[in-house]
């Protein structure tokens, strides 16, 4: 967003266009990192438009579809397929918590009148939680080409897919929580959309192929090595705050989101930086702080405290008031 709220045309490019440099193998505008709830549908379609744009066939695209009821969420499908999208992602009913057969019907009907493959998301923290019963049933539709589970249950993974492949060997299993991204892959997941790739596309790009490669040995080195940079960006912060500041880090102008910070949030995101430059710097990707890094615990809350200290306690060797050894 620019300072007045708006879409940032210009940099929306710069920054997928950077992403696709990285090497993902696709743009996934309108997801939950997005903040699609919090725009309106004119700007979800613009968004969808431009990713199409500049994805211009280098990369598929899978564009977020979700509106309020069937209805609307149809004409987007409708929009995004002329846009140039390869197929689109759907999040399940969400505020009002529904049953298993009112998840059936609603991707049902979808599926029945969508002109593009639609892939379901399968976000339980959020929505209406989508249960193996009803991806069973919901497979006897070709339109529905695979899911995006956010569930971080790998034993849920592993029963789709012994339930799902043998009947749809085409269907895409995508995972959503980067924390397991490498098992999930090492069970016979596809791949992963997450929301790290937007702040660490290279690494993630990274993850994929040494699993896909069955180097697992060298793929776990480097999952463990996210777990720290991946909690750090989801929990201190509100959703999807964190993963913003980590990508203004690799030099983006984000903008702020939708949802009003108070004074008392806007200090502590500040200090909450620091800790992810920290993090970012140990992959090489971005500079340490000029006042360099604590020790780290990997207790998000503790280590951001000793990271003020240790802030503080620079500026004052600077000015001249402290001295200390190291």
């Amino acid at each position: 967003m620019d300072d007045r709220g708006q879409i940032n045309e210009p940099e929306l490019r710069r920054f997928l266009n950077w992403l696709i440099e990285k090497g993902v193998h696709g743009l996934y505008p309108n997801g939950s990192t997005g903040e699609f709830v919090r725009l309106n549908a004119e700007e979800r379609r613009r968004i969808v438009k431009i990713a199409c744009e500049v994805a211009s066939g280098r990369v598929p695209v899978l564009a977020g579809a979700a509106e309020a009821n069937v209805k609307e969420t149809v004409a987007a499908c409708e929009t995004y397929l002329q846009y140039g999208a390869k197929a689109v992602a759907i999040v399940s009913p969400f505020y009002y918590r529904l049953g298993p057969e009112s998840v059936y019907a609603y991707f049902a009907e979808i599926a029945r009148n969508s002109p593009i493959d639609v892939t379901m998301y399968n976000i339980p923290m959020f929505a209406s939680p989508i249960d193996l019963p009803t991806i069973v049933r919901l497979i006897e539709f070709p339109r529905i080409v695979g899911i995006k589970d956010s569930s971080a249950d790998l034993s849920f993974m592993m029963r789709m897919i012994h339930k799902v492949r043998p009947l749809r060997p085409d269907f895409s299993f995508l995972c959503g929580w980067e924390e397991i991204l490498v098992p999930m892959i090492a069970v016979g997941a596809d791949g992963g959309t997450n929301a790290s790739g937007n702040a660490i596309p290279e690494v993630m790009r990274k993850l994929f192929d040494l699993a896909k490669s069955g180097q697992l040995e060298e793929a776990m080195k480097w999952q463990y090595r996210i777990l720290d940079l991946f909690g750090t960006m989801l929990n201190p912060f509100d959703f999807p705050d964190g993963f913003r500041s980590a990508a203004e880090m690799r030099g983006f102008n984000m903008g702020r989101g939708r949802q009003p910070m108070t004074p008392a949030q806007q200090v502590n995101r500040a200090s909450l930086q620091s800790q992810l430059q920290c993090l970012l710097a140990d992959f090489g990707l971005v500079e340490p702080p000029a006042s360099g890094c604590a020790p780290r615990s990997g207790q998000v809350a503790k280590d951001q405290i000793g990271q003020i200290v240790y802030e503080v306690l620079h500026e004052l060797e600077q000015r001249g008031a402290l001295w200390t050894k190291r």
